[in-house]
């Protein structure tokens, strides 16, 4: 049987119930709307980064800035789109200011967070960041440290893969971290179990083929793409 419109309308369901007009902690205060998350309810794969910036919390979506433009050329580099996978944030509404999270914001949502691996049950969780590495980790390890390393974890009953991933915001700031970020992405076909077949070059593709984009993936952040240092944003 299949249960994926199941799934669909139980995700949908929760968000409804309890994430649309949470009030745990204080950001409900200055945020313009929550920030659920998007992508298929059904993904395999699930990345989840560390809260919503200025234009998420406009438009309501994850990663739409510039380093959502990077995530897509990084998702195009392995053969996929943003509509399979499933993106989310450890918080779930903008710190004033993009500051970085508190400890007291991340408990308070982070069953959020939990509720929708639960009910999405991917193979696979891409943590961007060093916020979303510790929480789902449970280990204090900077990303500098596990980044590109799988480690096996269970959610609620579900086991999975953890596989922690620099911030595609890092390479903004430090351009020559985006062939760390393309090599430790490369690796995700592997962890997922899906094979992508990139044809040679003169070759002509057959499904399942993906090819690969030509154009090279080039980063440059306008001056008011991010704001905080590195650090301080939880990229390193």
């Amino acid at each position: 049987m299949d249960d994926a419109p199941a799934r669909a309308a139980q995700l949908a369901d929760y968000h409804v119930r309890e994430v649309v007009d949470c009030v745990r902690c204080p950001l409900h205060q200055t945020r313009t709307q929550v920030v659920l998350g998007s992508g298929d309810p059904n993904a395999e794969l699930m990345f989840v980064g560390e809260a919503p910036g200025y234009h998420e919390d406009r438009l309501g979506i994850p990663f739409v800035g510039q380093a959502g433009k990077l995530l897509d050329k990084l998702l195009a580099g392995i053969g996929l789109t943003r509509e399979e996978v499933f993106v989310a944030n450890v918080l779930k509404c903008r710190p004033p200011g993009n500051r970085d999270p508190l400890a007291a914001e991340i408990e308070e949502c982070e069953g959020h967070l939990f509720r929708q691996v639960g009910i999405i049950q991917p193979k696979l969780i891409c943590t961007l960041g060093n916020f979303a590495t510790k929480l789902i980790s449970g280990r204090p390890d900077g990303i500098s440290r596990v980044h590109g390393h799988e480690l096996p974890i269970e959610i609620g009953g579900h086991s999975l893969l953890l596989y922690p991933l620099f911030h595609p915001a890092a390479a903004l700031y430090t351009p020559s971290m985006l062939a760390t970020l393309e090599v430790d992405f490369a690796r995700i076909p592997e962890l997922t179990g899906r094979t992508v077949s990139i044809p040679a070059p003169g070759a002509t593709a057959t499904a399942p083929a993906v090819t690969v984009e030509a154009e090279p993936i080039t980063v440059a952040a306008p001056a008011d793409a991010l704001v905080g240092e590195p650090e301080q944003l939880g990229l390193f």
